[in-house]
């Protein structure tokens, strides 16, 4: 080899080097990821509802902490066969970035990318918060290997087998349980019990899951209820709260040094608004806002962080003309021009208190319901963090996938 060709590989050596170290200088210096991602979905989203909420919490002049995301885009939500997406089909939307029938997840047999597996794939830990199940339609579009939302054991299956997410803390203790431990599995698998031997920490109550060692990589289940956690408006002293739960995962999921994506799934406004519980839903878009401005206080200055609408079932409104700073009850029952300050699309709605546990006042609803449905309203999502600034105007809910994937 003569020393003209060898120098020119050594030249040619010392580039392939220099451009190697560059572009990882680019990717990891110039092009910074975000450490913190954290996606909230919730049901009854939309600017109809959010303006009722920030009137009955203070007053016309009061501010949500959703209202102050710098960001801000109506989505559509229509399924891949009809104009209106029910959950299922919207939370699958979002977390594959591809549109579902109704009443599906994703097509049967189809195979595709979630969030939650991008994250994975490129080091960041995972974490799911629930405050209805940790097996219920949102959730479970983030994992499950089955398009359908109500079969329960296999979406509790691929939970506990396929899952590897790092946190996960919410209701549905039932689904991974067999019916003779109180649970509502036939099969006889008690997938709590397989997943703390897989290495998960369990805590079942508020002082356990505060207790989590904080040193470690996580793995932690956090299951507080059989079924949902209690409304915001109702006390149960060993659940967490909504805010609690998003702080929890965040303390856990922040050691992990390639930074972490946390799935928030704000589903009780939703359980809440298929009875008609007018006052019960803006109480939960309330606890929804305080975990958004928790996420916004403890996931770091760079965080990425969207708030979006998954379905509209009830279509509430808020009707009359209270005062600049009439708030709460104020706002609330009969209003002075004589009709009801809450009103529904459909749904059970009687204006008496029937909830089940006698505490929730239903609210009126023009066509009456067994329960609501869904209505033809574009969902609110409102964003922070680096790579957000295109959620903006008319977009899809498809296009939270496109927005968020490229930084995960």
């Amino acid at each position: 080899m003569s020393k003209k060709f060898r120098n020119r590989l050594l030249a040619l050596g010392c580039l392939v080097v220099f451009l190697a170290v560059g572009v990882l200088f680019y990717v990891n210096w110039v092009i910074q990821r975000p450490f913190a991602v954290i996606l909230f979905l919730s049901d009854n989203l939309t600017p109809s509802v959010l303006t009722a909420a920030r009137i009955y919490a203070g007053g016309a002049d009061n501010r949500l902490a959703i209202e102050r995301l710098p960001h801000l885009a109506l989505l559509s939500a229509q399924a891949n066969d009809f104009a209106v997406a029910d959950g299922a089909a919207a939370a699958g939307a979002v977390a594959t970035g591809r549109k579902a029938n109704n009443q599906s997840l994703r097509f049967e047999g189809e195979k595709l990318p979630t969030l939650i597996g991008l994250a994975r794939k490129s080091g960041r830990a995972t974490g799911i918060v629930s405050n209805t199940s940790l097996t219920g339609a949102t959730a479970a579009a983030f994992y499950a290997a089955t398009p359908d939302p109500l079969d329960f054991e296999a979406i509790g299956r691929d939970l506990a087998e396929k899952s590897d997410i790092s946190v996960l803390l919410g209701g549905g203790a039932g689904d991974l349980l067999p019916d003779s431990k109180d649970g509502r599995r036939r099969d006889g698998r008690d997938l709590i019990l397989e997943m703390r031997n897989r290495g998960y920490d369990i805590v079942r109550n508020r002082q356990e899951m505060e207790n989590t060692p904080r040193w470690r990589s996580p793995k932690v289940l956090g299951l507080f209820s059989n079924g949902p956690l209690a409304f915001a408006d109702e006390v149960v002293a060993s659940q967490p709260s909504l805010s609690d739960l998003v702080l929890q995962a965040i303390l856990l999921l922040q050691y992990n040094p390639k930074g972490y994506l946390l799935v928030v799934d704000a589903g009780l406004s939703g359980t809440a608004s298929l009875q008609n519980l007018g006052e019960r839903t803006l109480r939960e878009i309330l606890a929804l806002d305080r975990a958004v401005a928790t996420a916004v206080a403890y996931a770091g200055e760079n965080a990425v962080i969207v708030v979006a609408g998954r379905s509209n079932p009830g279509g509430l409104r808020m009707n009359g003309y209270s005062f600049r700073n009439d708030k709460g009850a104020g706002v609330l029952g009969i209003n002075a021009q004589g009709v009801p300050s809450l009103t529904w699309s459909t749904g059970p709605g009687s204006g008496s208190k029937s909830s089940p546990d006698g505490l929730a006042r239903t609210e009126p609803s023009s066509f009456p319901t067994a329960a609501a449905i869904g209505t033809a309203e574009d969902v609110v999502a409102a964003s922070t963090g680096p790579g957000t600034e295109g959620l903006q105007g008319f977009r899809d809910n498809t296009d939270i996938f496109r927005i968020l994937a490229p930084g995960l």
